[in-house]
């Protein structure tokens, strides 16, 4: 169960039959109204949460294998994260273009640097290789100086970010920037850390969209997912980016912020 409400969460499409099979009875009852399913190909949907509280309800409830031997036990050893969790981050005590790394293995963290008071988290790959620049937009965004004497750097790696240990990891920065793709999936994403970090959470985004509308060039999967995408930056309180996302009908990968 955990995995399939991980992946909605993410916006990955799931087997929703499957998926139903396994709702406790009070929820398979309201499932339409709860979930909006699209589907995207054999056995494969994607899921529109409609009804949000009911949805955090559910993953309160669902049950989860006390350990990844006890899921493996079961079965599937995905249904419960690793007992260990690697972090690459960038620092003011480094030197050249290799990241440090944070060990965090259950309540332990081993740490060979002292962190900065706030740290920036970067979803992708080439965006965090580029970490400098990304400081840069961090800059631009908050209308402040940000560089690796005051915030770290941390490569968000999709999911991996939103694992209970690494987000306890988190909370001991007194602010936590998000740079994320511009769409559903970046939204989502942000919204599942602010249920933890709450307002040590900050999203990055331009001040201004106008400069910026050019780069909306991803094409949505799904009305739906616009639709969420919409919804999800209104709920936020990003009524620019929800505009954004009106006036270019398309989404901004994180890409684009190193387009120069």
């Amino acid at each position: 169960m955990n995995g399939y409400l991980q992946k909605i969460a993410q916006g990955q499409a799931i087997n929703y039959e499957a998926f139903l099979r396994q709702l406790p009875e009070a929820f398979r009852r309201r499932h339409r109204e709860i979930f909006s399913p699209e589907k995207v190909g054999a056995n494969r949907w994607l899921i529109t949460v409609l009804d949000e509280p009911a949805f955090a309800e559910l993953c309160q409830q669902a049950p989860a294998p006390v350990s990844r031997v006890d899921a493996a036990r079961k079965g599937d050893s995905h249904r419960h994260g690793t007992d260990v969790s690697f972090l690459l981050v960038y620092h003011q005590a480094m030197s050249g273009q290799r990241p440090d790394s944070v060990v965090i293995a259950g309540n332990s963290t081993d740490i060979g640097f002292t962190p900065a008071n706030q740290v920036l988290v970067v979803e992708n790959e080439r965006n965090f290789y580029h970490y400098r620049q990304m400081l840069g937009f961090g800059s631009e965004c908050l209308g402040e100086a940000l560089d690796v004497a005051n915030c770290d750097v941390v490569l968000g790696g999709g999911n991996r970010i939103n694992r209970a240990e690494v987000l306890g990891w988190l909370k001991s920065y007194d602010r936590v920037l998000c740079a994320f793709d511009y769409d559903v999936g970046g939204l989502q994403m942000y919204a599942s850390m602010c249920s933890v970090l709450r307002l040590k959470a900050c999203f990055l985004q331009p001040s201004d969209w106008q400069p910026w509308l050019a780069r909306f060039r991803k094409t949505p999967d799904t009305t739906e997912r616009f639709t969420k995408a919409l919804t999800l930056a209104e709920d936020l309180g990003f009524t620019t980016l929800a505009q954004a996302f009106r006036t270019t009908g398309k989404f901004m990968e994180q890409e684009m912020i190193l387009d120069e």
